[in-house]
Parts: structure tokens; sequence; C-alpha cells
């Protein structure tokens, strides 16, 4: 299982942070913040910068992260706006990149009514992987707190109830720690039929207070590794370091994953 990063984990400059992350032994980038925006509302120089990394030196884009559904369901103009806008857009970028996979979000929890809202929600992500299918990507739905796909279980419900081989989940144990659910083992266990791409970072408190390099805080990294590895459920495992200084932090999160990848490659 190899190892990818978040490339604004590093630096907004995606050259430099695949020079710094290279030097680690890491070619896999997922892509979400560059010099100029958010992905894909970004100059076209950047695309260009990154197109000629990718060929200049061998290395691989996993994903996009444009920010999809970081909304409200209330919010139905936007979100029209997204699907008819945004998410073409990023299929176009991603393609360009080499990548099938967008990160998507699972819309904000807000009050109301909890049925219906839960309902709307579930008919934009059915919108929303329907132009996945037929553009030919993938959408990895993320789980986030505050979000009405947070544990593991809530993500499953939905993208069970959609039921779209366009529709996956990006598994962050780190986003479900601190809620009604334990992240490792029971939230994994719950989504791992939908796992297709997974985040890595740690926090003693919860994701949206304060994260901490892996193996410092409360997330079970060395479980979960061990249970990716057995379950064969992707090929990479990507670095998202959320705690300051970045670069320092970034490597020693790329180092403790891969010592806990190789110890738990021979315990198989």
């Amino acid at each position: 299982m190899d190892i990818a990063i978040v490339s604004d984990e590093i630096t907004l400059d995606f050259p430099a942070a695949a020079r710094i992350a290279l030097e680690w032994g890491v070619k896999k980038f997922e892509l979400r913040m560059l010099r100029t925006g958010r992905i894909p509302k970004v100059d076209p120089s950047e695309i260009v910068e990154i197109k000629e990394c990718i060929h200049n030196w061998g290395i691989q884009i996993t994903a996009l992260s444009p920010g999809i559904f970081k909304l409200r369901v209330s919010q139905e103009a936007e979100i029209e706006r997204q699907i008819e806008e945004d998410l073409p857009r990023s299929v176009e970028v991603a393609k360009m990149l080499g990548t099938t996979r967008i990160i998507i979000f699972g819309f904000q929890r807000e009050s109301g009514n909890t049925n219906l809202l839960r309902s709307k929600v579930a008919v934009y992500l059915s919108k929303a992987a329907e132009v996945a299918r037929d553009s030919g990507v993938e959408l990895l739905l993320e789980n986030e707190p505050g979000f009405w796909a947070d544990t593991g279980s809530n993500t499953f419900d939905l993208l069970d109830e959609i039921s779209s081989p366009s529709l996956k989940a990006n598994w962050d144990p780190c986003n479900a720690f601190g809620l009604d659910e334990e992240p490792f083992p029971t939230g994994y266990e719950k989504i791992k039929p939908y796992v297709a791409g997974v985040h890595a970072k740690d926090t003693r408190t919860g994701s949206l207070i304060a994260c901490v390099p892996i193996g410092e805080g409360l997330v079970d990294w060395n479980g979960q590794i061990h249970a990716l590895l057995r379950d064969n459920v992707v090929d990479h495992v990507t670095v998202e370091t959320h705690c300051l200084p970045l670069i320092d932090n970034s490597r020693l999160n790329v180092q403790v994953l891969r010592k806990l990848i190789n110890l738990n490659q021979t315990t198989q």
C-alpha cells in the first residue's frame, strides 16, 4: 500500500510540494488548494504546471477535492450551480490530469424537518452520481463532522440508499472521531463496502478542534492500517496533515504511516 498526500498540506505551490514529497518517496497527490484558488477554479497555467510535473517526474494525481456540497440543502440555487458548473469542470480537469476520482461532501446539517432534509441530501447526491456515471468518473463521499455524512454508519446509509457504482466513500476516521460512533473498528466496518479512498490525520479532541501528528492522537491508526491491508480495499492512504508546521508534520506523518504499513504488512 502506497502513501499519497494532499499537495497543499506541504505548500500551495504544486511543483514545490511535489519536489519535497518526492524526497520523502511520495509520488501520489490529491489536489485541493493551489496558489490561485481551490481546484478546479484556478489559473489554467497551474494545470499546465501540474501536467508538466506528471510528465517529467512520473507522479500521479489520485483525486481532486473541489469542495462540492459543503453547503446546506436549503442553498438550492448554489447546489444546482455546483452540479451544472463546478462538477463538470472538475471532471474536465480530472481527466486532463489523469484521474477519475472527485471527492465531494454530504451537506451541512441544519434545523428543520429531519426526514425532509435527509431526503433532499439523497436526491442531490443521486443527481451528482448520475453526472459522474455519464462522465466516466467516480465521486468519493467524504465524511465530515456536522454533515449528514459524518459517521461511518450515516455515510454508509446514504451510499447504500443511492446505490450507484459512481458514488463511493472517502473514509476519514479522524473526521468521525468524537461523534456517537467509534471510528475504528465500528465506523470502518460499517462503511467498508464502499471505501475507495482514505484520508489520514489524527486528533485528541476532534478534527474540527485540533489535529496532531499521526500517532500522537487517539485515532487507532495501527488498527485501521492493519484492517485496510487485510481487506485490500485501497492501494494508497492519503496524508491530510491539518496541523502546523505543515512541512515538518507532513513529513512526520509520512514516516509514521510508512512504519505502520511496513509493520502490518509483515504480520498479515
